[in-house]
């Protein structure tokens, strides 16, 4: 396995600090003079109750009590995963990868463009388990639409328990699926571990602009007193959900994630989270989300760089793109957003793999296709170490004029770990491609895709914890009305 990136190169810092003051002096002014808006009563009178002035459902943030409530959120903590080995640090100078979140169909080689179901979510979930360059299983990674809408966050959650030992995403969809994610979690974890660490973390997102519906407050209330972590994310398509201009959207965006990260302070001090930006725009012309645009790259730029200034880790990124199937504008789109990203020292990244036509779809071989660029990103985030063995005075010595290195020692000692290698792609000369059956990356990924799933095995369980998850889940389907999408 891969350990998550420890990113030591330097952090690319866009704005001027000058620049960063005047949109956070404008997002100050959104919170204290236009508001936010709750959707949820408790929610609001939590917020009354500690200094913030309501009128109506909106929400208004004096700029010191902000400021009080931010301090108390961590600048980093740790996530706990089934396998202890797989625990993540979140925050700092680490950057975790996630899968792909939400897709309703999923995309192959073979069979084209589907309805996700249960059987493509188990999938997904041994995919990213089998990954050295996944650190995280995720959450919705595709939805099962195959099973009934109020009980699959029960099969999602014993999914990425029994297929993988990483660490998971909880459901966010209701307050009483939270508490079934929480309730699942204990019986892993047990109740105490994960009041000291989070054993789940969770995607809150605002509905731009500047509005938090019931739902996922009903889920951050229910996260927060139980102490796991949330992402808090406004979901900003500029054009449309905020201003075309950047700065404005940025400011707009800040206010939005302020407002939810001070409630969870308000409700649980030191509740663990994340600063999250999932900030893209439209097509002006056509009203179609865009993805890999350049003035998303920018503002991802400059949100990480609001998020160090409030010392809390940023969530931002992913290998996003509006193409249909894994070809060139796939990878280009998907390169744009994910190099910016990287060099943001971005925390924890969504979407990190298998994401097609906007998020719409899942695709299996874009999943592979994208790890094999994510282990480039972990060794290009390596750097580069000089040293007197590095320089290789003395392998350079060694060989005569019009010689070659092929045959030193040093070449020797460093052969098997001097250059990353990524198996999913080609490198042969052409004859050699070519007699192998001329496959494109999309054809060789079906057959990656194919062999890992054969090569799955089942990570260790203990029975008692399976059975009591099992009977859990049976009994709470028990209780649960039974609702389909229709419904």
């Amino acid at each position: 396995m891969v350990s998550p990136i420890s990113y030591k190169l330097p952090v690319y810092e866009f704005l001027e600090s000058e620049k960063i003051d005047r949109i956070i002096e404008v997002s100050s002014r959104i919170l204290a003079e236009i508001g936010i808006e709750f959707l949820d009563e408790e929610c609001l009178e939590i917020l009354r109750s500690n200094g913030v002035t309501v009128e109506g459902k909106l929400a208004f943030f004096p700029p010191e009590l902000v400021e009080h409530y931010m301090a108390s959120a961590p600048s980093e903590f740790t996530q706990l995963a089934r396998n202890p080995s797989h625990n993540l640090k979140i925050g700092g100078d680490q950057m975790v990868f996630a899968p792909v979140y939400g897709p309703p169909f999923v995309c192959d080689f073979e069979r084209g463009r589907r309805h996700s179901t249960l059987e493509d979510f188990d999938n997904f979930v041994k995919l990213a388990h089998m990954s050295p360059y996944i650190h995280h299983s995720g959450g919705t990674v595709v939805e099962p639409n195959d099973l009934p809408v109020s009980t699959r966050h029960l099969d999602m959650i014993l999914s990425h328990v029994i297929y993988s030992d990483k660490a998971f995403m909880g459901s966010v969809t209701s307050a009483e699926n939270a508490a079934d994610t929480v309730a699942m979690a204990e019986i892993v974890f047990g109740a105490e571990a994960v009041r000291q660490n989070p054993a789940v973390i969770s995607l809150i997102n605002v509905n731009s602009p500047r509005r938090y519906d019931e739902r996922m407050l009903g889920a951050l209330k229910t996260y927060a007193r139980a102490r796991q972590a949330v992402i808090i994310t406004p979901f900003i398509l500029a054009g449309a959900m905020s201003p075309v201009t950047l700065p404005g959207t940025i400011a707009q965006q800040n206010a939005e994630a302020l407002a939810g990260i001070v409630l969870t302070q308000m409700i649980s001090p030191g509740t663990p989270v994340v600063y999250g930006s999932f900030l893209t725009n439209i097509n002006l012309r056509s009203g179609s989300p865009a993805f890999g645009t350049p003035e998303s790259q920018l503002a991802l730029y400059v949100s990480a760089q609001i998020a160090r200034r409030y010392k809390l880790p940023f969530r931002g990124g992913g290998m996003l793109c509006a193409s249909k199937i894994p070809d060139a504008q796939a990878g280009y789109e998907s390169m744009i957003v994910m190099s910016p990203a990287i060099m943001a020292g971005t925390n924890f990244i969504l979407h990190a793999a298998g994401w097609l036509e906007g998020g719409l779809a899942a695709g299996y071989e874009k999943f592979v296709l994208d790890c094999g660029v994510l282990g480039m990103f972990h060794r290009w985030s390596e750097g580069m170490e000089v040293n007197e063995d590095t320089l290789a005075y003395s392998s350079i010595a060694e060989v005569e004029p019009g010689g070659h290195h092929l045959g030193t020692e040093h070449t020797f000692a460093h052969f098997r770990d001097a250059f990353h290698e990524t198996e999913v792609f080609d490198d042969k000369a052409f004859e050699m491609w070519e007699a192998d059956g001329a496959l494109d990356a999309y054809a060789r990924a079906n057959g990656y895709v194919k062999e890992s799933l054969d090569e799955f095995e089942l990570p260790e369980l203990d029975e008692s914890i399976h059975e009591e998850l099992m009977d859990f889940v049976a009994r709470r389907k028990e209780i649960i009305p039974k609702t389909t999408a229709d419904d």
